[in-house]
């Protein structure tokens, strides 16, 4: 195996379980067309390319402990400014998700058991990274009775027993159908960030996130805002499918309305030609009109701009 082999991601080298682009997306209920050209990138689209001894040194870290980060798994387009700072957003629950969301370039397959190890692992690599805020989150597992709710919260455990300083933020799925189960599960493990995507607008959801719920999203940050009224919530979008400003403008404001604190709004860049397509490209100006919207109405975190993602600098966000 040679040194760069080892440092990709496993699962872009095992396609026949590992589904991604056209064959993940199959049989979504909405057929995405193949983009035959692509809008260009504007000149406030810019990336770090992933190279350099802190991006090796944090991709060899995840496979000395059979980790898994959502930046590698989805491609993500600050994967190179954030592991040359050391940090990862980790992904427990294997990388094969039940979903076959058209956005999105995590693999869709036939998950295996959760190893029950890994939080051990993850507490390990971050007292490894010494990292002092850690963003945890999944795959899909519809598969589970909790959904995986309970693997969360082990990992919370296991963080706090090998450092009790540590902040650490959990992005989860929306729990199809268990949430009542699912939160149980944070009865005593609770986190210091709870964040759950919206990702976007009601209109768009079939075609967007299929098997998913907008007003089933929102009710699981409020009622885990109800049981845990000291851990802050948080929501993010990714902006550019077709969606209007005042359609982005009312998500904004049913988010405030279920007490969300902290917000989160991107572009969306098509991660390939089978994904859905970027239908334009938001100005840095309406970010900026998106963010004020955002902070007058009442939120007490709002990162918006065209290269913010859900945990981009989250170690900076707990400031408040």
């Amino acid at each position: 195996m040679t040194e760069s082999s080892y440092l990709d991601a496993p699962s872009r080298s095992t396609p026949e379980t590992h589904l991604r682009s056209k064959q993940k997306l199959a049989r979504i209920p909405i057929k995405v067309e193949p983009s035959v050209t692509q809008l260009r990138k504007p000149a406030w689209i810019r990336s770090q390319l992933p190279s350099g001894s802190k991006v090796a040194s944090v991709k060899s870290i995840l496979r000395e402990h059979g980790l898994h980060s959502v930046c590698e798994e989805a491609a993500c387009p600050n994967l190179g400014e954030c592991f040359n700072r050391s940090t990862a957003t980790f992904m427990i629950l294997g990388d094969l998700c039940t979903r076959r969301c058209p956005f999105c370039d995590v693999a869709h397959g036939r998950p295996r058991p959760p190893d029950p190890e890994e939080p051990a692992k993850l507490a390990l690599a971050i007292k490894e990274l010494a990292l002092k805020h850690v963003v945890i989150t999944s795959v899909n597992r519809d598969d589970l009775r909790d959904a995986g709710a309970g693997h969360f919260a082990e990992c919370i455990k296991q963080i706090r027993l090998h450092d009790t300083q540590t902040k650490i933020e959990i992005l989860v799925p929306d729990f199809r159908k268990r949430v009542a189960a699912a939160l149980s599960c944070f009865e005593n493990n609770a986190p210091d960030i709870f964040n759950h995507n919206l990702e976007t607008v009601p209109r768009q959801y079939l075609k967007c996130r299929p098997g998913a719920d907008y007003q089933q999203s929102l009710d699981l940050l409020k009622q885990f805002k109800a049981e845990h009224p000291d851990v802050l919530t948080k929501s993010g979008l990714m902006l550019g499918l077709g969606e209007t400003i005042d359609e982005i403008k009312d998500v904004i404001s049913d988010l405030f309305d279920q007490q969300c604190d902290m917000l989160t709004l991107g572009q969306y860049l098509q991660p390939s030609p089978h994904h859905l397509p970027i239908e334009r490209y938001l100005t840095p100006d309406e970010f900026d009109e998106l963010a004020d919207f955002a902070r007058n109405k009442g939120f007490r975190y709002v990162a918006s701009g065209p290269m913010v993602r859900s945990s981009y600098f989250a170690e900076h966000q707990t400031a408040l």
